[in-house]
């Protein structure tokens, strides 16, 4: 039996960046809030203390339990797909605050070019230039209109950091300096300089200093203390929704934070969403939370999930290439992390003090900021040498050819311990009519359910701006100074790990409703009451890291709800296509 609960005025679906904005926006005008999260509650008082590498970088610990609900894989639309089942192979967040609270903290802004990227291209290019089958497409919205949404998170979640020499134009600084410059860092900025491009510090959630954000959340100082990718901050230094947003919004008495509550439909009838159906994961006890608003702000893969198991929206279908929801699957995938690793006689290292985003970036061969005539590829993307700050066996590498034991893998292993960079291309994810996500036929999880299926086989493009990526790679590699460089190997085809958490698409916005499934306030054409909200909006992805534009879309979708709240209907005007009118 299903227990009704008392109507809110909004329900929102996930608790990380996404949520958390929408929470923090909507519970601060005065509305009524609950958002619902399927993992445990947490603070960071849960992390103080805990520097446990068997527990969190070996057994993902703050990542989904595939055993009872995962995705399924495939490359080609006439394979059976199979689950994905372990946490190395996929790592997607869990818990309050959601995958926010694992992230390592760069942080960059799109460019116009992202934004606008079919136009554009045909325009420099000339259509030819886009291949067949390549669905890239406007936002319906441009980087100048989303510049102050952008600013708004920077200051919210106390970005540290120095404008890139070739980004987009800006209302402001970032409201902390750039984190500090280690040798390595310096090395590599030192070398692009000499070969003519223009680096710069990658900007950071990880807190140059301690900073009060505009909400009146107080953040301390980074301590290089190397713990930020795959756990949560124990100092409170690391911008995530347990220590800005959520907090904001539960000072205002208008927020309630619902853990162990996992979403399985949208409800829905007559055109809008009634609220959601969820189920306790601790006692499988069913409840309905109605709401005037229902948003979506979970995990790329639970968004589309919701909307396919709730009937809202019209599927995409490969083969008539119609329908929306599921379309445009994109992300960074293992053939966008690539690169190449110098190895050096003389110089030694310091790896063990870092940061998530503590590293120099360039930013000459991102997006269009390079001549594209002459290569086979649209896009680009940043170059990027971090100090993460690693663990002796982790970072123990050794040259290519070197055996895996035996007298001469010790004696390199040795030699080389302290004295290998690497350096790595972000290449940009272009979309394509035959990469979707859709519901699965043959397997479910445990309450019964469709697991989502993801279909995705890598294209020319993808090789072409991998290998061009690593090129510039070696390049710089070589002017640091590196005696040995070893360059990544370019796979033929995804190989089912999807294990960088960068996944996006299948609720894509548009100024279209035959292309898109939300307009550019994340509102879904057909159901006017429900916004969906985080990377599943993206329609390709751009050659930089996602969070800070999940987070400046979340503030563009707060400001429309709260127009919806206030006068209702759709709040971008259709184009006049088809049966959507």
């Amino acid at each position: 039996m299903v227990t009704k609960l008392e109507k809110v005025d909004v329900v929102v679906v996930g608790t990380g960046w996404a949520g958390g904005v929408i929470a923090a926006e909507l519970s601060k005008a005065g509305y009524k809030v609950v958002a619902l999260e399927r993992g445990k509650n947490q603070t960071r008082d849960d992390y103080i203390g805990v520097k446990d590498e068997l527990r969190y970088t070996n057994r993902y610990e703050m990542m989904q339990n595939l055993s009872s609900e995962t995705i399924t894989s495939r490359n080609n639309l006439d394979e059976v797909a199979l689950p994905v089942r372990t946490r190395k192979e996929m790592m997607a967040g869990n818990d309050l605050g959601g995958g926010s609270v694992h992230w390592a903290g760069a942080s960059y802004r799109w460019t116009p070019y992202d934004y606008e990227i079919r136009s554009k291209t045909i325009e420099r290019y000339g259509e030819a230039k886009i291949p067949e089958g390549m669905t890239i497409q406007d936002w319906g919205i441009t980087y100048d209109e989303m510049e102050k949404y952008y600013d708004r998170w920077e200051k919210t979640a106390g970005i540290s950091g120095e404008p890139d020499p070739l980004g987009p134009n800006r209302s402001s600084d970032y409201p902390n300096p750039p984190m500090k410059e280690s040798p390595p860092i310096k090395l590599f900025k030192e070398a692009t300089k000499k070969l003519g491009y223009h680096p710069y510090q990658v900007a950071a959630g990880n807190l140059s200093q301690s900073y009060t954000n505009p909400d009146g959340e107080a953040m301390n100082a980074c301590m290089y203390c190397s713990y930020c990718t795959q756990y949560g901050c124990d100092f409170g230094a690391k911008s995530d929704p347990l220590v800005t947003v959520l907090p904001t919004a539960m000072k205002t008495g208008n927020f309630e934070a619902r853990v162990g509550a996992n979403v399985r439909r949208v409800l829905y009838e007559n055109g809008k969403a009634t609220g959601v159906l969820y189920v306790n994961t601790l006692t499988g006890e069913e409840y309905e939370q109605p709401a005037d608003v229902v948003v979506l702000a979970a995990f790329t893969f639970t968004n589309n999930r919701l909307l396919l198991l709730s009937g809202i929206g019209e599927p995409y279908d490969p083969k008539t290439r119609k329908g929306v929801i599921g379309r445009n699957y994109n992300g960074q995938f293992n053939i966008t992390f690539l690169g190449a690793r110098g190895f050096f006689n003389e110089k030694k290292f310091n790896y063990y003090a870092g940061a998530g985003a503590l590293g120099g970036v360039i930013g000459d061969f991102a997006a269009d900021n390079f001549d594209h005539t002459n290569v086979d590829f649209i896009n680009g993307g940043g170059i990027e040498m971090r100090q993460y700050g690693s663990g002796a066996i982790a970072t123990n590498k050794v040259p290519s050819g070197t055996p895996g034991w035996g007298a001469e893998f010790k004696k390199n292993s040795i030699h080389y311990t302290n004295r290998s960079l690497v350096v790595w291309y972000t290449s940009a994810n272009m979309s394509w009519w035959h990469n979707y996500l859709s519901l699965d036929p043959t397997y479910k999880d445990d309450n019964g359910d469709p697991l989502l299926r993801a279909t995705l086989k890598y294209t020319d493009q993808d090789r072409n701006i991998a290998k061009f990526g690593i090129g510039k790679c070696r390049e710089i590699m070589e002017a640091m100074g590196a005696d040995i460089v070893d360059e990544d190997e370019v796979p033929e085809e995804f190989d089912h790990i999807y294990d960088g958490g960068h996944y996006a698409g299948g609720v894509i916005m548009g100024a279209d409703p035959k292309t898109s499934a939300v307009n550019n306030y994340l509102q879904m054409w057909d159901a006017e009451n429900i916004f969906v909200v985080g990377a599943s909006a993206f329609p390709q992805f751009a050659g930089h890291h996602p969070t800070e534009t999940v987070g400046a879309l979340a503030y563009r979708a707060a400001e429309g709800i709260e127009k919806y709240l206030k006068n209702g209907g759709l709040l971008v005007t259709r184009k006049e296509v088809g049966s959507h009118v």
